[in-house]
């Protein structure tokens, strides 16, 4: 059997909600593209007991490995040290090579700030981080927080413990070195190597999807050795197959069912989600928005990601009649015609983007996003789209989306990516029109 993980994510301010968890599931998908099976990842406050608490439940589970976040800073809530050599019965001790390691980072960091580093809470936080339980590895810091990483008990009646820290970036840059831990290294001898493939489809329901599941259970021997997980966001419906290399004829011949079923809404099979494939269709193009109720968020998304300024050159958030009429040259007799919300609204909108900002493609939407402004023509929820490219027709369409002002707004920018991904399949440029 594959090892098997739990994860521990540690924090009032995260159990709170003040503090959105970005390590459980980050923690959680590279376990499982090792080919280690996570099976909880639970939340606690900076309560001992409660800790406590959570890592016997796991070990109750029968895991080899429990991965814990935070808690590992200088204040008097940082716990999980402490907490966690309790429940092991293991003293902790100064380590004091750690403890100078620490110092220097704290003092470079606070020369930079100009501020004291010889003050005694300094001091004592840079102490009460160097502590460390015996028999424990330590990791290196990538902040100011070493990591940890404990052995089973010799009883086996609790699990090899990997302490990382709580922000995000450190222990993203620590994971690695961690891995590579004794405790953890040994746990990881009996992991099993697995594939992990994605397909990504646009405007296919689950109800859908599972109904060629249950066809693929009957008719596809080997059905029971993949396993499938799916997710319904944003319009996109997403399905990740896990599996040992084993079952790979299993999946060939599943995801061959899936493309002859739904093929028309499916937009990835190597895992690329829609903004990777936009970015990429976008080379050698420049493109600029124009957005009136997603109020930039498209644009957003498109500057997400590092080395967009190559083609992403402006945006326009045309969010009133007059920022339409003066930005954009919608002529004001075309809103009170139509109204702002309208096809032919938006497709000057992206006429005008193309224009004015000068590039070879615009997108643009127009909508009611609520909670109010709907009327029974246009109740809330619809949204105008266009896609403007210099020398060809212009593209437009209305949908009617459902949720709240969030949803709305959200579901918009993923059908604009979409229209853009659709509008780039293709050269922008004739050939036959270049001479």
């Amino acid at each position: 059997m594959a090892p098997r993980a739990g994860v521990v994510v540690t924090g009032t301010e995260v159990l709170s909600g003040r503090v959105t968890d970005r390590n459980g599931p980050w923690v959680a998908q590279r376990l499982l593209e090792m080919g280690v099976d996570v099976v909880h990842i639970t939340v606690c406050g900076d309560r001992p007991a409660d800790m406590t608490a959570q890592l016997q439940f796991l070990a109750d589970q029968q895991v080899d490995l429990i991965v814990t976040t935070g808690g590992l800073g200088p204040t008097a809530d940082d716990l999980t040290v402490s907490t966690v050599a309790a429940l092991y019965g293991l003293e902790v001790h100064l380590d004091v090579e750690l403890e100078q390691r620490i110092e220097k980072i704290v003092r470079r960091w606070r020369s930079r700030l100009s501020s004291a580093v010889d003050s005694e809470p300094l001091r004592a936080g840079i102490r009460k981080q160097a502590m460390v339980p015996d028999g424990a590895s330590s990791i290196a810091p990538t902040g100011t927080a070493p990591g940890l990483a404990i052995p089973a008990t010799g009883s086996g009646t609790l699990p090899t413990v990997l302490i990382l820290p709580g922000p995000p970036t450190e222990l993203q840059a620590m994971w690695p070195q961690a891995l590579e831990s004794p405790p953890v290294a040994q746990v990881l001898l009996n992991r099993r190597e697995v594939r992990q493939d994605t397909i990504r489809a646009y405007g296919l329901s689950e109800a859908d999807l599972a109904a060629t599941l249950r066809s693929a259970e009957q008719d596809i021997a080997g059905f029971g050795d993949l396993e499938i997980t799916t997710c319904l966001r944003l319009g996109e419906l997403e399905m990740v197959t896990r599996f040992a290399e084993t079952a790979a004829a299993a999946y060939e011949d599943l995801s061959a069912l899936v493309e002859k079923n739904h093929g028309g809404t499916i937009f990835s099979t190597d895992g690329s989600t829609i903004d990777d494939i936009v970015a990429t269709r976008l080379a050698g193009h420049r493109i600029a928005t124009a957005e009136s109720c997603t109020g930039g968020l498209i644009a957003a998304r498109l500057t997400d990601r590092a080395g967009s300024s190559a083609y992403v050159i402006g945006a326009v958030v045309s969010y009133a009649n007059e920022a339409k009429t003066g930005l954009l040259d919608v002529p004001a007799s075309m809103i009170d015609e139509f109204g702002a919300v309208s096809e032919q609204v938006a497709a000057r909108m992206a006429e005008g983007a193309v224009s004015r900002v000068g590039v070879d493609i615009a997108v643009s939407t127009s909508g009611i996003a609520g909670p109010g402004g709907g009327t029974d023509l246009k109740p809330v929820g619809t949204v105008c789209f266009a896609i403007a490219v210099d020398g060809r027709p212009t593209v437009t369409r209305t949908l009617l989306l459902p949720g709240d002002r969030a949803s709305v707004r959200a579901l918009s920018t993923t059908a604009a990516m979409h229209m853009l991904a659709d509008a780039l399949a293709s050269p922008l440029i004739d050939a036959d029109s270049t001479g």
